[in-house]
């Protein structure tokens, strides 16, 4: 079993920064993959990035690609989205995964394939 929980979130003008973090607990977090997918009003979870066990791969989406990074300790059962130039367009509640697979495959994009989920953390971008 893993468990998630999200931080950081909150309001920031458009081209703003904020940093996301995900706190696991839970003896296989070192050897799951994680992820973040967000949630507007109104729309369906959208897949933003991924990263593999080991901190190597990470896949992003193309909204989001060149914007954010995600990474990892395994150390401290973290993972990080540091997320830059925000838009309006990222205002959303955003969830931490974390799966039993360990690597990235292209069924990553798709919430089906998530076993673990946090709770969730508001992010709202201002114009």
């Amino acid at each position: 079993q893993v468990q998630l929980v999200e931080s950081g979130g909150g309001m920031v003008q458009a081209g703003g920064s904020l940093r996301l973090s995900c706190a696991a607990s839970g003896r296989t977090f070192t050897s799951s993959a994680a992820g973040w997918f967000r949630q507007a009003p109104g729309k369906e979870r959208e897949f933003v990035a991924a990263i593999n066990w080991g901190g190597v791969v990470t896949y992003y989406s193309e909204s989001v690609k060149d914007r954010f990074n995600i990474s990892r300790d395994n150390a401290k059962k973290q993972v990080d989205l540091q997320m830059n130039s925000l838009k309006p367009e990222d205002t959303a509640v955003y969830f931490c995964v974390a799966d039993s697979l360990g690597t990235l495959t292209i069924h990553v994009r798709t919430p089906a394939h998530w076993d673990y989920w946090g709770q969730g953390t508001q992010v709202t971008v201002s114009p």
